[in-house]
């Protein structure tokens, strides 16, 4: 593991203990963004793993209208089986000031929504209470700072890597395409201008690719 990261590992482990076993956290190292989580503490809230990728970092922390100063606090998503998880991400960077990793806290708010729903049941306007769950209202930028743009910048190097583009089966660069389309980097202001330049094809092509996956998706 990359020595800045494993100093975060006792910051981890303090959290974890702190907040308990409904309190995940993840750290996460984005020269490897394919599989960038390194370190989990109490996985069993998502189910996180060593050698998974991130999930949530450009849509819930790059281009939430919360980031500021490379964190984003407090946003929500829901599990597969429907738990609502609240989060909280901090970028983590060099000495030059460049980001290389990712500390994420997710904390599963199951028992304390089940306590205020169990609380409003006694009372008469138990609609007075708005969703917890925001995660569809979640708000995004479409236009990127500076920094943003950095991030994704090296995001697409790193997904691309070392690979000779040029002896790339079309079938490794569909599959390229379909992995940074999973993670939210085209919601990235000119992501798809840069990823076509990087894999040797055009930006038409690049949307083929995207309609291609998409009509897979239709037919699973």
């Amino acid at each position: 593991m990359n020595k800045i990261l494993e100093n975060f590992i006792p910051a981890a482990h303090i959290i974890a203990d702190t907040f308990g076993q409904d309190c995940e956290v993840v750290i996460h190292d984005l020269s490897t963004p394919q599989n960038s989580v390194v370190y989990t503490v109490n996985s069993h809230v998502t189910g996180r793993e060593v050698g998974q990728s991130f999930d949530h970092l450009i849509t819930h922390v790059l281009l939430s209208q919360n980031y500021t100063n490379n964190y984003s606090s407090n946003y929500y998503f829901t599990t597969g089986d429907n738990r609502l998880i609240k989060s909280s991400t901090s970028l983590i960077c060099n000495k030059d000031g460049k980001v290389i990793g990712a500390l994420c806290i997710n904390f599963d708010t199951s028992k304390t929504s089940n306590a205020i729903n169990w609380l409003m049941e006694s009372l008469p306007n138990s609609n007075l209470l708005p969703s917890l769950n925001n995660d569809s209202n979640q708000d995004y930028i479409q236009l990127s700072s500076d920094h943003i743009t950095e991030i994704a910048d090296d995001l697409i190097a790193k997904i691309i890597g070392d690979k000779q583009v040029d002896e790339m089966k079309r079938e490794d660069k569909v599959n390229i395409v379909n992995f940074m389309d999973s993670k939210g980097i085209f919601l990235i202001k000119g992501a798809i201008d840069k990823v076509a330049d990087k894999l040797g094809i055009s930006k038409v092509t690049v949307y083929s690719y995207l309609d291609e996956i998409k009509d897979k998706t239709k037919d699973k």
